[in-house]
């Protein structure tokens, strides 16, 4: 990556400052059955979408992919126990930050948000950013 491909994005930026307010307080103060475990996986998805557009100068789609990609290698993590091997189990903080166990349906909930920046990306009338694509993956 060349220092062109690094530029502050303003709006992602505040976008994902709100996603993380959610998240935390999703994180800290709901324990239900739908909102936490559903929504709060679709919005982390989101989330890193909003971080990587905030700093990086890449295409819609690329940023879609690595968000899903990171999303989902998180959720392997948990699936092969990280937080266990690590000692961090009973870790507020790593709990919250990387979750605690694996579940096919949060592998769902980061498709469909993946999704959701797709239809978005590709059908806003005005791009959120000022770069000047061609096209949804360049």
């Amino acid at each position: 990556m060349n220092s062109a491909m690094y530029r502050f994005q303003p709006t992602y930026f505040l976008a994902a400052s709100g996603l993380v307010l959610a998240e935390g307080y999703i994180g800290l103060f709901v324990h239900d059955a739908i909102v936490r475990p559903y929504v709060g996986d679709f919005l982390a998805t989101l989330l890193l979408y909003c971080l990587i557009r905030s700093v990086v100068s890449i295409s819609a789609g690329t940023a879609a992919a690595a968000a899903l990609l990171i999303s989902y290698a998180i959720e392997a993590l948990q699936y092969f126990g990280l937080l266990a091997r690590l000692g961090w189990q009973h870790n507020t903080v790593a709990r919250l930050l990387l979750g605690s166990h694996f579940e096919w349906s949060d592998m769902l909930a980061y498709t469909l948000a993946a999704a959701l920046l797709v239809v978005i990306e590709m059908t806003w009338p005005r791009r959120l950013d000022s770069t000047k694509t061609t096209s949804f993956w360049r």
